[in-house]
């Protein structure tokens, strides 16, 4: 792949790759910001709400549900108007969700809330599935791993959300008062950055950026097998990171008689270790490959696993943590380069495989509620251990096609 400087206009083409790279780093990251700083303040909504933990699980999949509707048709909305008005809209969308929000959890009003959170949801697809392709993008154009940097920053937001939480948490203000202040502070910083984080486009040709053929190709991704394995690996990735965010300082407020800033800081003890190997994780991937990398992951997420769900002492299950933090770290941006190898149906292709992601967002919540209602969050969450062995299994579907053909 010739590098930006070696054609016509490369200096130009260099500079607009390196704005679209570091915009998305804080798209990304304000993505992180917006999902944890409210996910870490569950007990309080909860209280606020007047809900028991199986209420607010089953609570939770409203916005589950409001993330699959979009997700199904964001690949063809992608390819039809472009990332950059996805994201507009998607903006637009989670300033009127987490308006809702803060209205509901003032107010103890259950239905608002459960309005607030599908549209929340909803915006969450029409921002994931294009910052997403758009990363990919970059990554091609620069000719070696970048994604998980993309995916780290994720990571960094949503340490930054959770201790944000921890402060508003620990100061005593109203959950409602943080959520209408992160959501006014992010708003302006990502419309800012929308025009150069999409410079590159969606990396598709012109030609397939029509409604007929958007269509067609979001309905023929679901039919490729490969695509629907890596979907599998999404949805062992998602249930392993998002049950975190969910229930992670839940369980440890729970768990451990502790109080709710220290369950925030747990979690940011999680985001912080995945950080870390995603960081380092571009280093690995090129060295080692998807495969090995992946395989190793899901070793460590499944041995933090059992620590934190089966460890006697606090100080035990937080080394837990921090190993289900580095396992979890990679599994997620491996298995969207794998989607988006072929830049000419990326858009779709990074859709369907991200749909098995609602599908955990849509079962793990109520699920893992019903369930710690009966043993208590910490050990509902050991049955995330079945999730780390499937993403084993179907882990050589994320090798590169081209390495494949090779090794036939």
């Amino acid at each position: 792949m010739p590098s930006p400087d070696a054609v016509p206009g490369g200096a130009r083409a260099r500079a607009t790759v390196e704005a679209a790279r570091w915009s998305l780093l804080v798209q990304f990251a304000l993505f992180g910001v917006l999902g944890t700083s409210w996910m870490s303040r569950l007990p309080s909504i909860r209280t606020e709400l007047g809900l028991s933990a199986g209420q607010l699980g089953s609570l939770l999949v409203v916005g589950g549900a409001g993330t699959l509707v979009a997700v199904l048709v964001t690949g063809g909305i992608v390819a039809r108007f472009g990332s950059r008005t996805t994201l507009v809209a998607a903006t637009t969308g989670n300033v009127v969700g987490f308006g809702l929000l803060a209205a509901a959890t003032s107010t103890g009003n259950v239905a608002l809330f459960a309005v607030g959170a599908c549209l929340n949801g909803m915006s969450g697809a029409l921002t994931n599935i294009p910052i997403n392709i758009c990363a990919a993008g970059v990554e091609r154009a620069v000719g070696r791993a970048v994604l998980p940097h993309f995916h780290a920053a994720f990571s960094i937001g949503a340490a930054l959300g959770a201790l944000v939480a921890a402060a508003f948490a620990w100061s005593g203000l109203h959950v409602a008062v943080q959520l209408a202040s992160v959501v006014a502070v992010v708003t302006v910083v990502r419309a800012l950055l929308i025009v150069p984080a999409t410079a590159l486009g969606d990396g598709s040709a012109p030609a397939s950026r029509t409604p007929r053929s958007g269509i067609r190709a979001a309905l023929g991704a679901w039919r490729e097998p490969r695509t629907l394995l890596i979907g599998l690996v999404l949805l062992a990735a998602s249930l392993s990171e998002g049950s975190a965010g969910t229930w992670l300082s839940l369980a440890v407020v729970d768990g451990f008689a502790a109080r709710e800033a220290v369950g925030a800081v747990a979690y940011g003890t999680f985001v912080t270790s995945m950080t870390v190997v995603r960081l380092a994780g571009t280093g690995l991937i090129d060295r080692w490959g998807r495969v090995v990398v992946l395989r190793a992951s899901g070793a460590a997420a499944l041995v933090g696993l059992l620590l934190f769900g089966l460890g006697p002492s606090l100080v035990l299950a937080w080394v837990g943590i921090v190993l289900w933090g580095c396992g979890a770290a990679l599994a997620n941006p491996v298995a969207i380069s794998a989607a988006s190898d072929d830049p000419l149906h990326a858009a779709p292709r990074v859709a369907v495989a991200t749909s098995f992601t609602t599908v955990a967002m849509l079962a793990a919540p109520p699920l893992l509620g019903l369930l710690a209602d009966q043993v208590g969050v910490r050990s509902a969450l050991l049955v995330l251990c079945g999730a780390v062995v499937l993403s084993l299994s179907v882990a050589g579907q994320v090798r590169p096609p081209q390495e494949s053909r090779t090794a036939l």
